[in-house]
């Protein structure tokens, strides 16, 4: 595996926030492989060294990945200075330092993975990764097929051009137009800045799908623990360097 800071091993460990395992380290409660590690930066490999604190061995970190589908007016973030709910509450208490990868914004609803393992983390959010996320747009008025085709060749916002790689119309009327949505680049909140370019509204917009994950049987605010199967899929999707998610 590869070497972490050692304070994001401690607290991905449960043994304090970053803050704290940093003055712990600063202070010399911490052995590396025997000896003292009392200055940072700090790198340490949390499956292959033995790590001690304050006389205590770091107990091996259980990985933990869960499915969550995000209600509205909930953050992705693990710290909220205006204290609104967090996604990683929704999964109750557990043991280790959880985190969203990636990020719904809090008007935005649906599928988002929950982990404590960082390396997964960081390479399924890494631009060049290109993982397909499917989302459903629901959309003031009828959107005319013309705005369609723009989203798939690409709409300019200030960041440059982004587009979708593909759309479908699932429902079109004078009162309300249903999108679904595929992304392989961008944030989600693109699709609302790529309609409002094309003069429409976005009314919601909930995540179903990344990679081959669904949100299918989870209601608002569930969660489950991925199945050995989703495991297998995430771990050989970030294990080639293959992009066709």
């Amino acid at each position: 595996m590869a070497r972490e800071r050692l304070q994001k091993i401690m607290a991905t460990a449960g043994i304090d926030s970053r803050r704290k395992c940093e003055e712990l380290i600063l202070e010399g409660a911490v052995r590396v492989n025997g000896h003292v590690v009392d200055e940072l930066p700090a790198f340490a490999d949390p499956e292959e060294d033995h790590i001690v604190i304050s006389g205590k061995p770091l107990k091996q970190t259980q990985r933990l990945y869960y499915l969550l589908n995000k209600p509205k007016k909930v953050i992705c973030t693990n710290y909220d200075p205006q204290g609104r709910q967090k996604a990683i509450d929704l999964i109750g208490p557990v043991k280790s330092r959880v985190f969203c990868v990636g990020r719904l914004e809090a008007d935005s609803s649906g599928l988002i993975i929950i982990t404590n393992d960082s390396e997964l983390t960081n390479k399924l959010t890494h631009p060049s990764f290109g993982l397909e996320k499917k989302y459903i747009a629901r959309v003031k008025g009828k959107v005319d097929p013309k705005a369609v085709e723009e989203l798939k060749k690409g709409v300019w916002l200030s960041e440059g051009r982004t587009s979708a790689k593909d759309v479908k119309v699932i429902k079109s009327d004078v009162t309300e137009s249903i999108l679904e949505i595929t992304l392989v680049t961008g944030p989600n909140r693109s699709i609302a800045r790529m309609l409002a370019k094309l003069g429409y509204k976005v009314k919601s917009l909930s995540r179903t799908q990344i990679g081959k994950l669904t949100s299918k049987g989870l209601s608002s605010g569930q969660w489950r623990k991925m199945t050995d199967g989703e495991l297998d899929y995430i771990k050989k999707l970030t294990s080639t360097s293959s992009k066709k998610h």
